[in-house]
């Protein structure tokens, strides 16, 4: 049995060399067909030239808290890198409109890429080249790759340290948004605390006009003097004191429930100042958003095309598809024989 299949083997090998050979002229020029045709393919195609930024992301989102706020539940180090999740987030803002936008418009890309202005679908076609030449990947070591191609090193080079800085200036932007909006909440609530304050204050004040600073010892010490006075007879004193007892009996309590309310005023205060404090930084400081590892530079070399890839493999699938199509002619040839040959 093993025989049988090893012959089988031999003879289907030498069937293989002998429709080489016998197909061998034809065969050879289509090779030399696919060669000339393919080189001067690939000599026409427009040379590119890739430029790459590396980037980490910055885990810190808010700067009071990283800087300026004990947080004990969430350390966040304003030197720390990002993760998967901020590598993600890096992704959506780099292909984001925004970016794609200010690049297309700062560089004139529909005329650089010879786009026709006056073309119906030319935003579809200014944007499918745009993702052709500029890709966003996310590496195994979460951080994030940039890679421009362009017919210009320079400009390739350019472009992609520029849309490194554009993801600052997106996400910035973005977060600057939410910050100003809490911003003006904290502090419509910070001012109308201060009044509230200066309220009591001035509410305070006018019960101490009134001569009552501390009504707890204040109304101990006048009624010791009072007890003391009548024991003397000292009818002067004790009218005097009884006039004092009134005022504070009539003004006491409000001045007691005026103090504790500004007491808990001002500790809502200091809290809401904090806060004010942490949202107008956050508000108005900058602090970069990711870290750069290798800036881009224009490239010695091209990267696209790879000529003698593109001559290989259009020869060898040039070959494939001839030798296909002979086979095919073969057999429909053996097949007419065969019928006109049982016909007979």
């Amino acid at each position: 049995m093993e025989n049988k299949t090893q012959s089988a083997e031999d003879f289907n090998s030498l069937n293989v060399l002998y429709f080489i050979y016998k197909w061998r002229k034809p065969l050879i020029l289509i090779g030399i067909l696919a060669i000339i045709i393919s080189s001067i393919v690939a000599l026409t195609i427009q040379e590119k030239y890739k430029s790459t930024v590396i980037l980490f992301p910055a885990t810190t989102s808010s700067i009071s808290k990283a800087l300026l706020t004990e947080n004990t539940f969430k350390n966040e180090d304003v030197l720390q890198f990002g993760q998967e999740e901020e590598a993600e987030q890096m992704l959506q803002i780099l292909n984001s409109d925004e970016i794609r936008t200010k690049i297309c418009q700062k560089y004139h890309l529909m005329s650089h890429y010879g786009i026709d202005s006056t073309d119906k679908f030319k935003q579809t076609k200014l944007y499918d080249e745009y993702q052709s030449n500029i890709t966003f990947k996310r590496t195994e070591y979460m951080s994030v790759k940039i890679e421009v191609m362009d017919r210009n090193p320079d400009t390739a080079s350019i472009i992609a340290n520029n849309i490194a800085a554009l993801h600052d200036s997106a996400k910035i932007r973005m977060q600057r948004d939410r910050a100003y909006q809490a911003l003006s909440i904290v502090e419509k609530e910070y001012k109308a605390k201060i009044a509230d304050v200066q309220r009591l204050t001035d509410s305070i004040k006018v019960i101490n006009n009134l001569g009552i600073y501390d009504y707890e010892s204040q109304s101990e010490r006048t009624n010791e003097q009072y007890v003391i006075a009548i024991s003397k007879g000292d009818q002067r004193a004790v009218k005097l004191l009884e006039e004092k007892l009134k005022i504070i009996a009539q003004y006491g309590s409000a001045y007691v429930s005026l103090r504790d309310n500004l007491f808990m005023q001002r500790k809502q205060l200091n809290t809401l100042k904090t806060k004010y404090e942490e949202a107008e930084v956050d508000a108005k400081a900058i602090l970069p958003q990711k870290f750069v590892v290798s800036n881009a530079f224009p490239a010695e070399k091209k990267s696209y095309p790879v000529r003698w890839i593109i001559v290989v493999v259009s020869t060898i699938s040039s070959l494939l598809i001839a030798i296909i199509l002979i086979l095919l002619i073969e057999n429909i040839k053996q097949f007419k024989l065969k019928g006109t040959s049982e016909t007979a």
